[in-house]
């Protein structure tokens, strides 16, 4: 079992709370209709999430066990055979597609262009540099957009973009440590990483989290939900803290692989993910912030 749990990855379920934004920002909470739809539409993408990385499973297993560390992955080890990943794998989409379907129509179509996307990645898109890590932060602007449609709400632009925006943070930190591996040990693990060099990398993780703090600041003043509610941009420096913090990580100690382990890891990071939370809540819900304008 630990084997089959290794596989699908559940700790990277994480990414998936990024479905209750919407939930959290239109107080969906006030009204019970809709805590039901939004708990279907995670559950549906934890569980096509996890079809998906035994998907890239599967396409990079040749690659994996010549690689020091991901060569003890299930399939790569050979403590799951191809046959038994890939029903796995139609299990885990099976089941999150009838969990979108629980959730709302409009769901399950989202759920289909990110399976749609990730099928592209894994057999061509991956090794195209740039657009490899456009293609991963599609799939955060994806499960925010699920999160709104299984309420029926529209989400704002600038969150949509801050959204965007941290994934390309995350997926380029991702692509500096794949990149500082290699050229440690001397191996290349991904195609894509001969498109990549130290100075392009960092520029891009810096221009990603700038993007990110001045669009999020953004929508915590200017957006149709900060203009109802202006004690949310009291969210802004807990963003802001959060995205330096990421970077102490980066640069300061060359982690940023596993950002889901990160976030477990590091007291500040989900202390600060709780606090956002916690402001988040207050704010939507009529919390008063001395000094700031009704």
């Amino acid at each position: 079992m630990s084997a089959v749990f290794r596989l699908l990855r559940p700790k990277q379920w994480t990414k998936n709370l990024l479905v209750l934004a919407a939930y959290i920002f239109t107080q969906g909470w006030q009204d019970p209709t809709k805590l039901a739809p939004t708990l279907w539409a995670v559950l549906a993408f934890c569980l096509v999430s996890s079809g998906v990385y035994v998907l890239n499973d599967l396409a990079d297993r040749k690659r994996d066990q010549s690689h020091p560390q991901k060569k003890s992955r299930p399939i790569a080890s050979g403590a799951i055979s191809v046959t038994s990943a890939g029903a796995w794998m139609v299990l885990c989409w099976a089941s999150g597609f009838a969990a979108a379907t629980a959730a709302r129509p409009e769901v399950v179509a989202v759920l289909a262009v990110y399976v749609a996307v990730q099928l592209a990645y894994s057999f061509a898109l991956k090794a195209v540099p740039i657009l490899d890590v456009f293609i991963i932060g599609s799939g955060f602007i994806l499960r925010a957009a699920a999160g709104a449609a299984a309420i029926a709400v529209t989400m704002s632009p600038w969150l949509l973009y801050c959204t965007g925006s941290l994934a390309l943070l995350l997926g380029f930190a991702k692509r500096r440590h794949e990149l500082g591996l290699s050229t440690n040990a001397g191996l290349e693990s991904r195609p894509a990483l001969r498109g990549y060099s130290g100075p392009v990398i960092d520029a891009l993780i810096l221009l990603s989290a700038g993007l990110a703090a001045i669009s999020y600041g953004v929508y915590s003043i200017e957006s149709a939900t900060a203009r109802a509610h202006p004690a949310l941009v009291a969210t802004g420096p807990v963003v802001l803290y959060g995205i330096c913090r990421y970077l102490y990580w980066v640069f300061g100690q060359s982690e940023g692989g596993e950002p889901e382990s990160l976030l477990l890891q590091d007291p500040h990071l989900w202390v600060t993910v709780a606090l956002f939370i916690v402001l988040a809540v207050a704010a939507t819900s009529g919390w008063r912030l001395p000094l700031v304008m009704p």
